[in-house]
């Protein structure tokens, strides 16, 4: 009997060792999840293209980029918290890991209940519409229109789903007076910049696809896809934090350093 406790002891070291290098993996995809939302947060509020005023249109996607830079810097500093006190092995910290970790399980389920309650407000349909009811063309004193055209031009894109957006454009058929199907931001340049030079203008407003933007990306599906990919990864990475929490750590007997 006396020698199997040498032998556990190893494997129980070897086992903490393990997770400890685990729950290091784990941390640093959480650090990195918070710098991609983080990031994603900045891009949405200061992107020179406008896109903030695109959801601008409606209160609650504004206020979720507002929700998405809070929790970007929320799971930064869990990602760091949680990689210093692994490779420490501190009670503080991991202490106020195991918190941040209550917290974000916390927000997810509030998301994910808010997300399911106005989830036709994220959807396909809800940007053709506001396209629809508002975009006014080349009106570039009109924010949402000149927001739109930035967008356009620089995805290479024509509308939500395609120049048949703008057949039912209540707003831009009205001031165009059927003369244009679609507005020049639809025609496709070279380079597919602003500054590039238009193919042909009036192949292109007269709708002749040659002349349009492929829409080769569907950037709302390319701005979803990129959404998901944290959250996606934070779920994850929560199930193996589990695994951690519930794993006894060598340390919890001691005390926070004192200065």
């Amino acid at each position: 009997m006396p020698e199997e406790l040498p032998r556990w002891s190893t494997m129980e070291g070897d086992c903490l060792s393990c997770m400890k290098y685990l729950m290091f993996v784990f941390n640093f995809f959480i650090f990195l999840g918070g710098a991609c939302l983080l990031a994603i947060g900045i891009w949405v509020m200061v992107d020179p293209t406008g896109f903030r005023e695109i959801v601008a249109a409606n209160p609650l996607l504004l206020t979720g980029a507002y929700i998405l830079l809070a929790m970007g810097g929320l799971l930064f500093l869990l990602g760091f918290l949680g990689c210093c006190g692994a490779v420490r092995e501190n009670k503080c910290l991991l202490l106020f890991f195991f918190l941040f970790i209550l917290i974000i399980f916390l927000a997810e389920l509030s998301a994910a209940i808010l997300a399911f309650i106005f989830r036709e407000n994220l959807t396909r349909e809800f940007f053709t519409k506001e396209l629809t009811k508002h975009y006014q063309g080349n009106n570039d004193t009109d924010v949402f229109s000149a927001t739109w055209n930035s967008v356009m031009i620089t995805f290479g894109c024509c509308g939500v789903n395609g120049p048949e957006d703008f057949k039912f454009a209540s707003v831009f058929r009205l001031l165009t007076l059927d003369s244009e199907e679609v507005p020049e931001a639809c025609c496709r340049r070279e380079p597919q910049s602003r500054d590039g030079v238009l193919l042909s203008r009036e192949e292109c407003l007269l709708g002749r696809s040659l002349f349009l933007n492929k829409q080769p990306v569907d950037f709302l599906s390319a701005l979803e896809e990129t959404l998901s990919l944290p959250a996606r990864a934070i779920s994850r990475e929560d199930e193996g934090l589990a695994l951690c929490a519930s794993c006894p750590h060598p340390r919890t007997s001691s005390q926070c350093p004192r200065s």
